[in-house]
């Protein structure tokens, strides 16, 4: 497991472009969660914006999540995941929207959604509620732990799109090649 952890940050830190003597690191990067949320939601979102509509439906090999169904699978993880902290599910997503929504307009909209909902509700948390037990599935959880497993869960996906991408045409904006 901290091999596991061990590769995943290598790799992370890995696919940030590094900032050149007298500039600084890219807007959020190492500044607590907030900023690191931020850094990955406008990753994820220019990632979409960049993706042309077409390319929404790519797989790599039938049976695996199709373009639109990972950024799906973001969002409805990240309301799920929120909603174990408190805060409740929009009336508006129903489940199997991962496989429904499939236009490029439709799946940003929702991911900006998502994204804004946990960057609202953290920036409502107080560090004590940060401490306070939550039930998910067959286990005790702090509402701390649902925010680490929120924003590891993006940055993990985060890398399976910037994959996909690759492997369709799509440069990553941030990347600059």
């Amino acid at each position: 497991m901290r091999k596991a952890l061990f590769a995943l940050l290598l790799l992370g830190v890995a696919t940030y472009p590094m900032p050149l003597r007298g500039q600084s690191a890219p807007e959020g990067l190492w500044q607590g969660y907030d900023g690191e949320w931020r850094h990955v939601s406008s990753q994820l979102i220019a990632l979409a914006e960049a993706t042309p509509e077409e390319k929404f439906a790519w797989r790599p090999a039938p049976g695996v999540r199709s373009t639109s169904e990972v950024y799906m699978h973001i969002v409805m993880a990240n309301f799920y995941l929120l909603s174990v902290t408190g805060p409740k599910m929009p009336a508006d997503l129903k489940e199997g929207m991962d496989k429904s929504v499939t236009s490029k307009a439709e799946v940003i909209n929702w991911l900006k959604r998502s994204l804004d909902a946990v960057k609202q509700a953290h920036s409502a948390v107080t560090p004590k509620d940060l401490q306070r037990k939550v039930h998910i599935m067959d286990r005790d959880a702090t509402v701390d732990g649902m925010y680490l497993r929120i924003i590891v869960h993006a940055n993990e996906h985060m890398g399976q799109l910037v994959a996909y991408a690759r492997m369709t045409g799509v440069v990553p904006p941030w990347s600059g090649n």
